[in-house]
């Protein structure tokens, strides 16, 4: 029994050490940085304020479009919290946007020389066409990934592509494509509309946009259901004659101002270098966006309400960014990207961290960044120590569709947290169930509690490994990634073969 007991001591006392061996590379003073990760652990605990200031604005605002009167109210909601928590340098950064708002929609679905119509319940996607009326016979396209829309490239031109947002079928190494990417390959191929089959059972519309670009698509993407999806697969399988679809819709587009709301804490010793904290706070219309961001934007306004609150002073500027325009097309984070280009700002933002439905993470993602994976490492072992109930399942993998990806872009270091949301609660994503009862408070907690002691980290190193990328290094970091594909679909592969 001693051996037993006293073999493991012994691994844990060399494995402490390693680790602040490791530590100290990175920062002067590790106990310090311990100290901070254990004071952050306790403030969040006892007193945040993430799941208390969602549910009431969930109430008082409701949906957050950007562009809407909801929109405006978010922005002000989000500038006053931030205020009251004792930021002086809040402010809004204000960007021009196209603000595409529903209206109607329609869709009919008969069989060739019939007048046998099944209407069937539709949303539509956005940036959808101000106006469409349009009639085609449908074509199934399965999965919609690049491969499928190639083996029917002779059957597609003038039809109405029936296409999976989820994949039903998954193939094994296959990388689903977004609804987004979908549309823009029908209409690369010469399709008249779009019809997306939402995979979530119980009859859930999903809405969300249907653009690369943020702009207007010259055709029109609409979704319906799982169940409706079925039965018309299955009456495309009965029918002899080829089934004819008619959507009629209309929608309202127009140019407005949009802002994303900024607060910042100014760095102890290197306050030209910043990191940016940022999530956004636009959600869509059909509910009230509490996962779709609701919980990462709320839990990045209490990890200011915590770093204030605590008084922390990290060695480098922290910028707490509430993005709008996320949904319809990463707006807010490509103005901020493009306002710190046209400044010569970008070196300037030594690391991005973004927190899109980031929910009770168990680990960190170093997003292919190789330099950073020990850095990385040696952080979330620190936060398993001041926190045992933390996983530290590190992970090095990129992604896009969110607003770290114009960061990425342009070769500023990016990091995400691994976290985890119940079935249920993910069926419900861009959909009208959406709402406060999906959120769990406690969960909710751990997101600003870890990414909190992940923010400090980064903001307090006297040494961030990883360094903005040059063009070529983006360039071929991409590559190495495997966005190189879903980037050209999008048409945003800047860079000529």
């Amino acid at each position: 029994m001693h051996r037993t007991f006293y073999v493991p001591r012994f691994r844990l006392v060399l494995f402490c050490i390693g680790t602040a061996g490791i530590l100290t590379a990175f920062y002067t003073n590790v106990i310090s940085l311990e100290k901070a990760f254990l004071r952050i652990n306790e403030e969040v605990t006892k007193n945040s304020r993430a799941y208390e200031t969602l549910s009431d604005a969930s109430q008082r605002v409701g949906h957050r479009l950007t562009g809407s009167p909801n929109g405006t109210r978010a922005e002000t909601y989000a500038f006053d919290l931030l205020s009251s928590y004792g930021f002086k340098d809040v402010r809004y950064e204000p960007f021009e946007v196209e603000a595409w708002t529903r209206d109607t929609v329609t869709l009919s679905v008969v069989p060739n020389r019939s007048d046998n119509f099944r209407d069937v319940q539709v949303v539509s996607l956005a940036h959808s066409p101000v106006e469409a009326h349009v009639k085609g016979e449908i074509v199934d396209v399965g999965n919609g990934l690049e491969g499928d829309f190639a083996a029917l490239k002779d059957k597609l031109k003038g039809k109405i592509a029936l296409v999976n947002i989820g994949l039903a079928a998954p193939t094994k190494g296959a990388r689903n494509l977004h609804r987004s990417e979908k549309t823009a390959l029908a209409i690369q191929y010469g399709a008249s509309g779009v019809i997306m089959v939402n995979l979530v059972p119980g009859n859930v519309l999903l809405t969300g946009t249907a653009s690369v670009t943020g702009k207007l698509i010259s055709i029109p993407s609409v979704c319906i259901s799982y169940e409706s999806g079925q039965a018309l697969r299955l009456w495309m399988q009965e029918e002899v004659s080829p089934l004819q679809a008619v959507i009629d819709m209309t929608n309202t587009s127009r140019k407005i101002k949009a802002r994303n709301v900024i607060a910042t804490l100014k760095g102890s010793k290197y306050p030209d270098e910043k990191i940016v904290v940022g999530g956004h706070l636009d959600s869509w219309d059909l509910a009230t966006g509490a996962i779709d961001n609701g919980i990462g934007s709320f839990a990045i306004m209490d990890i200011a309400r915590t770093f204030k609150a605590l008084k922390l002073k990290p060695k480098r500027t922290i910028e707490f960014v509430l993005f709008m325009g996320e949904e319809q097309g990463l707006l807010g984070s490509r103005a901020m990207v493009g306002n710190l280009r046209k400044k010569g700002q970008l070196d300037k933002v030594r690391y991005m961290l973004n927190l899109d439905m980031t929910n009770d993470p168990n680990g960190l993602n170093a997003f292919g960044r190789s330099d950073m994976v020990s850095f990385l490492t040696t952080v979330g072992e620190t936060m398993k120590r001041t926190e045992p109930a933390f996983a530290n399942q590190m992970q090095n993998q990129a992604g896009l569709h969110s607003d770290h990806q114009p960061f990425m872009l342009e070769g500023v270091p990016v990091v995400g947290m691994n976290g985890h949301l119940d079935r249920s609660v993910l069926d419900c994503y861009h959909a009208n169930c959406d709402r406060i009862n999906l959120v769990n408070a406690d969960q909710l907690k751990n997101t600003v509690r870890y990414a909190g002691m992940l923010l400090y980290a980064l903001a307090d190193a006297d040494d961030i490994p990883a360094r903005r990328q040059t063009d070529s290094q983006t360039r071929d970091f991409l590559v190495a990634q495997g966005l190189r594909t879903p980037l050209q679909i999008a048409n945003e592969w800047r860079w000529k073969e």
